[in-house]
């Protein structure tokens, strides 16, 4: 806990424990104040358990969370009222930050000039110009490259779409200073998962160690990024460190909003609840395949967006073809709930994918999403409208239950000022330029143009982004677009792939000739590309800067 002293009446601090409150007592605080949500991060101390105890030292303790971004008028009554108390106030959130913010803006609302605060809250170590809605310049020293915490290049995400523009980036400008934010040490081919849920990879064949994958010039900050302040270019790490940059790219992925559905985390990886959107779990899906002799196997797809569209129904032709071969498949009864109104987005690809449900007689329920889960009864309830377009709630049982989670864009994006209203980068879906903020960028799953994310599109947009981006460095305007390309290998069978290759819109963009990717057809030429090649150019293409058959194209061809 480090005490910051803002005026006569409010400290602020960082995350503070059960075993501060008796420094704080002895500052003569007599109102706490939380803006952190529980939760918000690993070993966080909760409310309620700072609450008990500080009650033995006779202090008040009030709960007014919000995230980075969501400021708003109720947060500001409740701690003017505590000010007015002239009650002794410490306000704590994970870093002084928010808290800080939310001090300003009340003082401000309660005549205080401007300038005092921006000069108390800079003394405290923090910049408050943007909730007191004050225009400032980019501090100059803030981005001289010579400082040490200065990087040309700041990516958040050190996953596929990170690491690959990285290696991109230093494709074109070998010299470039580049710093890559992730705390993760492991690095998954997440397309893989559903091979192994299907018994054809081994889960250990999908994970390597970041660190060896990590592009040799590139420095790389061990720490979870926290908050932007996109106006300073300066990231704020979850420590409360901060870095500056010249250019920020952000590809941090999506959060799998697993306790979206109530009971789902405490079922999964038991009783028959699995997913092959998780590493453990993938495994247990292919357990569980192989156990079930009779039964009822239920499938699960949430409202989109998702990572890989097609990997909910993947996990079901793969799960049905081992039944089919085993002879099993007679006394199995497949059910694919899905909260959307159609088997697969492009029209094309649907009559192939309608010929393999029809084979593995799987009964399609559109619009049903899944709410509810209790592993040890295994029941599983849907939320769905009646002819008369009223809620409903379905139930069903079953034996085994793969889900497919909710998804959304992680925490710290959505509560930033870089988010659309829905949460996710907003960035212009050719250029992959951010919409407000020039200099920054996004690719891979947290952005918010309308293609499918895959792999594929990462793939696809990496180039773009490191072309735009040094374009940029040089005094140049963005020169290369994204025409929205993914690709979902829809494994119906063992051995058999229906390949869909689609851009913005739906509009079908193959890469492959007509023997390989043959939209009316599974093939086993694209089996062995999903199989065999795809994984070989993910690891030794895709994150080592070499863009086969992904050359960025120019803005002007694109419609």
């Amino acid at each position: 806990m480090h005490i910051k002293t803002l005026d006569n009446q409010v400290s602020i601090s960082d995350q503070i424990s059960v075993d501060d409150l008796t420094e704080i007592a002895k500052q003569g605080v007599e109102i706490l104040i939380c803006n952190r949500p529980d939760g918000e991060s690993d070993h966080q101390e909760t409310f309620a358990s700072l609450e008990e105890a500080a009650k033995s030292l006779s202090i008040e303790m009030l709960h007014i969370p919000f995230r980075n971004g969501e400021l708003n008028d109720t947060h500001r009554s409740q701690f003017i009222a505590s000010l007015k108390s002239g009650k002794k106030v410490h306000a704590y959130c994970r870093t002084g930050n928010r808290s800080t913010m939310l001090w300003a803006s009340c003082l401000q609302q309660l005549g205080t000039a401007d300038t005092e605060l921006l000069e108390a809250a800079q003394s405290a170590g923090f910049e408050v110009s943007d909730v007191l809605g004050i225009a400032t310049e980019p501090n100059k020293e803030q981005t001289d490259p010579l400082g040490r915490d200065y990087h040309e290049v700041v990516i958040v995400g050190a996953g596929s779409g990170g690491i690959a523009v990285a290696s991109s980036l230093l494709k074109r400008k070998p010299d470039l200073r580049i710093a890559i934010v992730d705390a993760s040490q492991e690095h998954f081919y997440q397309p893989g998962w559903t091979m192994v849920g299907g018994g054809v990879f081994r889960a250990e064949d999908t994970r390597r160690s970041t660190q060896k994958l990590m592009p040799r010039q590139v420095t790389w900050i061990q720490k979870p990024a926290a908050v932007f302040h996109p106006q300073e270019q300066k990231l704020e790490l979850e420590d409360g460190s901060c870095i500056h940059y010249g250019q920020l790219i952000v590809s941090p992925g999506l959060k799998l909003d697993w306790t979206a559905i109530e009971g789902l985390s405490e079922s999964l990886g038991s009783n028959g609840v699995t997913s092959n959107y998780r590493y453990d779990l993938a495994p247990y899906t292919w357990q569980l395949v192989q156990a079930l002799k009779r039964g009822k196997a239920v499938f699960t797809q949430p409202p989109m967006p998702i990572k890989c569209a097609g990997a909910p129904q993947k996990a079901l032709y793969l799960s049905a073809d081992h039944w089919f071969r085993q002879g099993s498949l007679k006394d199995i009864s497949i059910d694919f709930f899905n909260a959307g109104g159609a088997l697969f987005g492009v029209e094309t690809y649907v009559p192939a994918l309608m010929s393999y449900i029809e084979k593995y007689n799987a009964q399609l329920r559109f619009n049903h999403t899944l709410t509810k889960v209790d592993g040890e009864k295994q029941r599983a309830w849907f939320k769905t409208k009646n002819e008369a377009g009223e809620e409903q709630s379905v139930e069903t049982d079953f034996d085994m239950l793969h889900v497919c989670p909710p998804q959304i864009a992680p925490d710290f994006i959505r509560s930033s000022p870089l988010a659309d209203d829905s949460g996710w980068l907003d960035v212009d879906q050719h250029t992959l330029q951010h919409k407000k903020y020039p200099n920054v960028w996004g690719l891979g799953d947290v952005i918010n143009t309308p293609n499918a994310k895959t792999m594929a599109a990462a793939r696809k947009q990496a180039p773009v982004v490191a072309e735009n981006v040094c374009n940029v460095i040089d005094g140049q305007a963005p020169t290369t677009g994204y025409d929205g390309y993914g690709s979902c290998p829809l494994t119906v069978e063992r051995g058999k792939i229906v390949l869909a290759e689609f851009g913005y819109g739906g509009k079908l963009l193959p890469s492959f000739p007509s023997w390989v990717n043959n939209g009316t057809t599974a093939t086993k030429r694209a089996w062995f590309l999903k199989a065999t090649l795809l994984p070989s150019i993910y690891w030794h293409g895709m994150l080592k800067g070499r863009e086969w058959m992904v050359a960025p194209e120019k803005l002007s061809r694109l419609d």
